[in-house]
């Protein structure tokens, strides 16, 4: 789908009598434009009758953080312990959001369940992810907490130098509030979670919904180790190296230990499993297929939410039926166009965007 049609889809989620005028006003449309895109998306099957009924679709659902990013981006190389001068920048940010809105921006169906504040920041995120297509009706916005920070700081090259983040909120995303989104989640034909959620709802998750296809973002080396006891139950998990030598107790020196390394998270029950390498590529396996594939040259603008954007391009292909290497190719691509803007998540997030991607790495 087009960004236009994505926006005007989540507006029909909003409300699905919503004049067409009304539509345009909020979009900055003109009627007859609106009308077209309309009939765009009823030509694709996603509008089908009168009211703008919404065809049933296959839909994930993402568990985890949502925070305000604030970045620092020095103008030249970082002087640590001295002022430096650069820009800063606040953009909607946290794992599960950054998946849940790259997944719609690349037109998946997704509902994120977190937990913000009921801020001036926790506001701009649940309205900025409703722009973006994300379903947002079972996030908890709370009174009594503040909506969760995360400050990084870039070096001279772009990647990321320290980072604090303030998480306290997403403790409120209990057992009891999961229970009560039984619905949603059993009908779902994927959940994500990342590890920003606490020992006591991940242990719920991931063994309460292992018959769901179960796709883990460990987030770090610290919060990685909260999986071991559940590994039977992942589907598909997405560590980086590091991440993967904690939870394995296994340390790679060459990269013909891979296989070795991959095996021992098959023989624990994970279906699939990509191991990020950074500038090397990603090892993908799938206990039918290993195999690196070496990464896509990129201009680095901003490295902070290229990951997330790996994981759902995994869960795009996976919910279009693809290939395992198909996927790892997408998701790659997918992470090329979110290195390629300064915000966490790039505007421009689009399966067409990632496609384009893919097309000139051919080249």
């Amino acid at each position: 789908m087009t960004e236009r049609e994505l926006k005007i889809l989540a507006l029909l989620k909003q409300d699905p009598l919503m004049p067409q005028q009304d539509m345009a006003d909020k979009l900055s449309m003109s009627r007859s434009a609106v009308a077209g895109h309309i009939m765009n998306l009823t030509n694709k099957g996603i509008i089908r009758g009168k009211g703008y009924i919404l065809a049933e679709a296959p839909y994930v659902v993402v568990i985890g953080g949502a925070n305000m990013d604030i970045l620092g981006r020095p103008a030249g190389e970082l002087r640590v312990g001295d002022s430096n001068p650069g820009s800063v920048s606040c953009s909607p940010g946290g794992v599960g959001r950054n998946i849940a809105e790259n997944l719609a921006r690349l037109g998946t169906d997704t509902r994120l369940t977190t937990a913000v504040g009921k801020d001036t920041y926790g506001q701009e995120i649940i309205e900025h992810c409703q722009r973006a297509g994300i379903d947002m009706k079972h996030t908890l916005q709370l009174p009594d907490s503040v909506t969760s920070t995360y400050l990084s700081v870039l070096n001279g090259e772009s990647d990321m130098h320290v980072a604090i983040n303030d998480m306290a909120i997403l403790e409120r995303l209990s057992v009891d509030v999961l229970k009560s989104q039984q619905a949603i989640l059993q009908r779902a034909n994927v959940i994500i979670v990342d590890a920003n959620l606490s020992q006591t709802s991940l242990a719920y998750i991931l063994s309460n919904y292992a018959e769901i296809p179960l796709f883990v973002d460990p987030v770090s080396c610290a919060k990685a180790i909260k999986l071991k006891p559940y590994l039977n139950a992942i589907h598909t998990l997405k560590p980086n190296l590091k991440e993967a030598e904690q939870l394995s107790g296994i340390t790679i020196t060459d990269h013909d230990q891979l296989p070795e390394l991959a095996n021992w998270f098959h023989a624990q029950g994970v279906e699939r499993i990509f191991l990020s390498l950074g500038v090397e590529g990603v090892f993908f396996s799938d206990k039918q297929e290993q195999a690196l594939l070496p990464a896509i040259p990129v201009s680095m603008i901003n490295a902070n939410g290229a990951g997330d954007a790996f994981l759902a391009g995994l869960a795009h292909g996976f919910i279009q039926d693809w290939s395992t290497r198909k996927s790892t190719e997408f998701a790659m691509a997918a992470a090329v166009v979110a290195l390629s803007d300064i915000a966490t998540i790039n505007p421009n997030m689009s399966e067409i965007s990632v496609n384009r991607v893919i097309k000139e790495s051919l080249c």
